[in-house]
């Protein structure tokens, strides 16, 4: 049995983290929130496993540990924001809180924010959008980023650009978290630290030839949009969208210099509060129908359906009441951090 470790604990230990480069301790509190969440309803390469990086950033002056963002716009019902390298985590929940702040008013909030240091796993933000009964929409692109090729091309022009949803329903919320491409830059990334090969060809070389060795996305290739090498002109045309929205309506991304910007994210988020459009009600009668009816379906092989946000949201509640489970990987990653920053390692869970 992997080893567990007490919700609060971590996220005590990663504030301590960021509040020794110099972070206000309420934002160190918020980036480490955020990074637990992920782990805590099983996104695990972009949760506690990006605390390092993050680290790196603030030490080096490549995150922001001070300031505010710029207003570059603001309607009431949608803005735009200039973060300048704000630490991503901290910048998307300042964001995510106005839009919450005003969403009963307007009845939907849109956002947009510009140059935020990387924002890691959009997942991590939806609990306080549905918990405050709203529905939610984050998605983020990375300018400075080619990694994933259009169908039927060799050379990559996207980056990863996840899209993620909530939405109240019944016993769980829908919820999820996905990219644009066939598999994630982390999943790489981890099967290379592994000496692992992908589940199939999600990638190509630099020559166009179709692999599962991660080495072969290290040495200049690209990873498949998603809907792979057949159907790859789905997953290129909504990569589009996604960055009209984000690099597009934020006026920050292909048409910049962005060479130097590393990991900085275009953003876009958008909150929806249902009583906008009717009663509360009615709208949880229908998405919990819709949940009921997917869990309902006859599964080729006999196991529970998948609907998305109920294995993620049951992880969520478990590892909440007993303890989380991090990756191998991590938990080395966060011992060699805690030696390096002599913040001590969390008890393990029950000790």
């Amino acid at each position: 049995m992997s080893t567990r470790y007490r919700a609060q604990d971590l996220k005590q230990f990663a504030s301590d983290l960021f509040a020794s480069t110099g972070l206000a301790r309420e934002r160190a509190d918020v980036m480490a929130e955020t990074f637990l969440q992920a782990d805590l309803m099983g996104f695990t390469t972009h949760g506690m496993h990006r605390v390092a990086s993050n680290l790196k950033w603030l030490e080096s002056g490549a995150s922001r540990v001070q300031g505010e963002p710029n207003v570059l716009s603001d309607r009431g019902n949608c803005f735009n924001w200039d973060a300048d390298f704000l630490p991503g985590p901290w910048i998307v929940n300042q964001a995510i809180d106005q839009a919450l702040a005003r969403v009963s008013e307007q009845g939907a909030v849109t956002a947009t924010i510009r140059r935020s240091q990387h924002i890691a796993c959009l997942a991590a933000y939806l609990p306080k959008i549905v918990e405050r009964n709203c529905v939610g929409i984050l998605t983020c692109s990375t300018p400075a980023e080619e990694t994933v090729s259009p169908q039927g091309c060799k050379t990559p022009v996207f980056s990863a650009n996840p899209i993620a949803f909530c939405a109240p329903a019944a016993d769980y919320p829908l919820l999820f978290d996905i990219s644009m491409s066939v598999t994630a830059g982390g999943y790489v990334a981890r099967a290379e630290r592994e000496g692992k090969k992908l589940p199939a060809e999600y990638l190509k070389d630099r020559d166009g030839q179709l692999s599962d060795d991660p080495a072969a996305f290290a040495n200049g290739g690209s990873i498949l949009p998603v809907g792979g090498a057949d159907h790859g002109y789905k997953g290129a045309a909504l990569s589009a969208m996604l960055e009209v929205l984000s690099m597009g309506l934020g006026g920050y991304g292909r048409a910049d210099s962005v060479v130097e910007d590393d990991e900085a994210n275009s953003v876009f988020l958008q909150i929806i509060d249902p009583e906008a459009f009717g009663s509360e009600q009615n709208f949880r009668r229908q998405t919990a129908a819709l949940t009921h009816l997917w869990e309902s379906c006859e599964t080729d092989d006999g196991a529970p359906a998948r609907v998305p946000g109920k294995r993620a949201w049951a992880l969520r509640r478990d590892q909440m009441a007993n303890g989380v489970s991090l990756y191998p990987t991590i938990e080395e990653d966060l011992k060699a951090l805690a030696q390096e920053y002599a913040v001590r390692m969390p008890d393990e869970f029950g000790s």
